[in-house]
């Protein structure tokens, strides 16, 4: 076990010494209260919605159809098309019947990466006090020994704390191939989430919410959602 240190400050009234400051960081508390701070509270998901798009006037009760998902993840990525669907179905749009294309083709993409996030941590002093060893009215003799400061931690600073989060994306991109078909780009949408949660599929219905809420929305809207998680 680590000694003490001396005390090093001369008697203070009652008896007591004040000792040097022994550093420590409180940890538990300040990690918890970052990583909440950077990655949304456990009970929400924090997201940025960036839209923009060209919806054409006459798109209500046209027909839609998606791109064939990428090789290796066709079962993911259609769940991700089927909640497109259930989005695009209740703003006025029909599905394309069964192997044919839709006026509109929508394409759906879903990944996820690592990124570092940089923080200043506060950092914190314990003050401790020696009370020496004194002898009662009796002339038994009590030890000395070291009690915290009354005041509590005192505050010296931060300190920068580097944690690995993951970033999940979601891309839209819904083509308008009119009447010519030749097809253009009318609507194309992104959401990131990061947070320590790196499942995927968790969080990818509530930024497929945040893409169709009030579509088609602002041509270059940038927004910040948050949504509420169900109590488990």
């Amino acid at each position: 076990m680590q000694s003490l240190p001396s005390p090093v400050c001369p008697h203070l009234p009652g008896g007591h010494q004040r000792a040097s400051a022994a550093w420590r960081i409180t940890a538990a508390v300040v990690f918890a209260v970052l990583w909440l701070t950077l990655a949304g509270c456990a009970s929400t998901i924090d997201a940025k919605i960036t839209r923009f798009n060209q919806w054409p006037a006459d798109a209500a009760g046209q027909t839609f159809s998606f791109t064939a998902p990428e090789a290796g993840r066709e079962l993911e990525l259609r769940a991700y098309q089927a909640l497109a669907a259930r989005e695009l179905l209740a703003r006025g749009l029909v599905a394309a019947p069964e192997g044919r294309s839709g006026r509109f083709v929508v394409d759906v993409q879903a990944s996820q990466a690592e990124r570092q996030r940089t923080q200043l941590v506060p950092v914190y002093v314990d003050d401790w006090v020696y009370v020496p060893s004194w002898r009662d009215a009796t002339g038994r003799l009590y030890g000395g020994h070291w009690v915290p400061e009354r005041l509590g931690s005192r505050y010296v600073g931060d300190r920068e704390v580097t944690r690995t989060l993951q970033a999940s994306e979601l891309r839209v991109r819904i083509s308008d191939r009119g009447a010519s078909g030749t097809e253009r780009t009318v609507f194309e949408a992104s959401a990131v989430q990061e947070s320590l949660n790196d499942d995927l599929a968790e969080v990818m219905p509530y930024l497929m919410q945040g893409v169709f809420q009030d579509f088609p929305g602002a041509n270059g809207q940038v927004r910040r959602l948050r949504f509420e998680l169900p109590k488990r």
